[in-house]
């Protein structure tokens, strides 16, 4: 195995799932500049999520469609002419 590969800046961060508040603590190095308060009362670095366990159609059983900045909204619009011309043929 290669030596000094791996970092070293492990520190516990907070990742919460935006879309229905699930948040949980673990080791990570990624690097954010949001903080947020714990149930412990110390402030962690904060990662958000768009998407976690609690809220993946995979775990949940539960199909959702989450539309974020309206992507489907923005693909519906750019394919509408395509969709028009199948139609009236």
């Amino acid at each position: 195995m290669k030596k000094d590969i791996h970092p070293k800046d492990y520190r516990f961060v907070v990742f919460k799932d935006m879309s229905n508040g699930y948040a949980f603590v673990t080791k990570s190095t990624v690097k954010t500049k949001d903080t947020i308060e714990w149930e412990d009362g110390k402030e962690y670095p904060l990662v958000k999520l768009e998407i976690s366990h609690t809220s993946h159609p995979f775990f949940t059983g539960k199909m959702k469609l989450i539309d974020t900045a309206g992507r489907v909204d923005k693909f519906k619009s750019r394919y509408q002419k395509h969709l028009d011309k199948a139609h009236n043929k």
